[in-house]
């Protein structure tokens, strides 16, 4: 029998450490050759790391949240045969779990239970979900017997509990001292990396205007009802993208990233949109690239895989990276104005708000019921003017409220 280190490898881009998001293996686990063992994050995506032998887990260096440098050993696989003779990584690893005591050492630390105050100063042993359903029903789980390993509660022992008559065993009025500390690894993390650097480095301006969409909705409705069954369904946000494509050839300032490092600005000829997605994982900007080169049906249908690649956590990372400009919409919940954040290193971000219908003065005498929605949009003013962003939006403003221009 022999040993096998599996390192993290090089993950391009020129990184030299990625996040550990998830560790789907234990100590003692058997794998077999290609099955998941580490989910490792770089600032673009999550990169499973499949195990390259089949084997025993000895050892794992490293929990979810923990920064791990490109060459470092992870994991140690006993192998049949020789395995691996290189060694030294591990030797850096601060104290990997060994198959010996990992009865004593859990090989993955899990994030902060509520610390609980009280009577007593004994946290009871659950999960926390119970301790949410506890807090939900007013059970104190200091009076639940355990039936699970070391009195561990279950959600079974919760409700023999209320049965027999211990519902509510302190006052509904009590106050709430309870404290959940949660770690911000993973994504999360890189979400709050992302948002305070661009807060922190772009100066914002905001720009809101209203557009009169009744006429583009109109013409969504005719081309959903002969669409071919290729076809996707279409939503507004295809007609919003063409609408920004064509914003973006004409003001191509705003198509840019800026690099404050060598100041200077970096103008790109094909436009390449972002389109922000909520994801399980949070917020995540998968990229429709060359929307130049895209018609409506295409432009939807490149939106719809790759936000959905995104949502499933199957994106590559070339398709959650490059966009020079990115739309954002909350849909229904989008409200009436928001002050979105720029997706650095770009200079542009259009924000989508919710369509409703409003009476509308049309013709200057006349009073119609109109679908109207903003947008909201923020611009680096480093190097988009107040008055360009203005030109911009009412440019796109114009292309939606007359359509058939969008196709022109």
């Amino acid at each position: 029998m022999g040993q096998y280190y599996f390192k993290l490898p090089d993950l391009g881009e020129g990184l030299v450490e990625a996040e550990i998001a998830a560790i789907h293996v234990k100590v003692g686990d058997m794998v077999t050759e290609d099955q998941p063992l580490i989910d490792m994050m770089t600032d673009k995506a999550t990169v499973e790391m499949p195990s390259p032998v089949d084997g025993k887990i000895l050892s794992i260096s490293g929990n979810a949240g923990d920064m791990i440098t490109v060459g470092s050993a992870m994991v140690v696989i006993e192998v049949e045969g020789p395995g691996n003779d290189d060694r030294d990584p591990v030797k850096e690893e601060p104290d990997p779990v060994k198959a010996e005591d990992a009865v004593e050492k859990a090989p993955i630390k899990p994030p902060a239970a509520p610390v609980l105050t009280g009577a007593t100063s004994e946290k009871p042993l659950t999960s926390p979900a119970v301790r949410r359903r506890a807090l939900e029903e007013d059970v104190d789980l200091t009076q639940v017997p355990g039936s699970g390993p070391a009195g561990r509660i279950s959600h079974q022992d919760v409700d023999d509990f209320i049965a027999a008559g211990g519902r509510v065993s302190v006052p509904s009025q009590q106050k709430r001292t309870a404290i959940e500390e949660i770690p911000v690894i993973g994504i999360r993390r890189k979400i709050a990396e992302r948002m305070e650097l661009s807060k922190r480095s772009i100066p914002h301006y905001s720009y809101v205007e209203e557009v009169d969409v009744t006429e583009v909705e109109k013409l969504r409705a005719f081309l959903n009802a002969g669409r071919t069954k290729d076809q996707p369904k279409l939503s507004i946000l295809p007609f919003i993208m063409m609408a920004t494509l064509k914003g973006m050839e004409k003001f191509p300032d705003c198509n840019s990233h800026y690099d404050p490092e060598h100041s200077l600005v970096r103008r790109f000829s094909g436009v390449h949109l972002g389109i922000a997605s909520q994801t399980p994982n949070g917020l995540m900007v998968p990229v429709v690239s060359h929307g130049e080169s895209r018609d409506i049906w295409d432009m939807a249908s490149e939106m719809i895989r790759v936000s959905t690649a995104a949502r499933e956590g199957k994106a590559r990372r070339e398709e959650l990276s490059g966009s020079t400009v990115t739309i954002t919409s909350l849909g229904k919940t989008g409200g009436i104005v928001t002050t979105p954040v720029i997706n650095y290193p770009e200079v542009c971000i259009i924000g989508v708000n919710k369509i409703v219908a409003r009476p509308m003065v049309v013709n200057e005498t006349d009073i119609e019921i109109r679908q109207m929605m903003n947008l909201s949009s923020s611009f680096d003013h480093r190097v988009v003017d107040g008055f360009v962003a203005a030109e911009l939006i009412q440019y796109i403003k114009g292309l939606l409220e007359q359509p058939a221009t969008l196709f022109m």
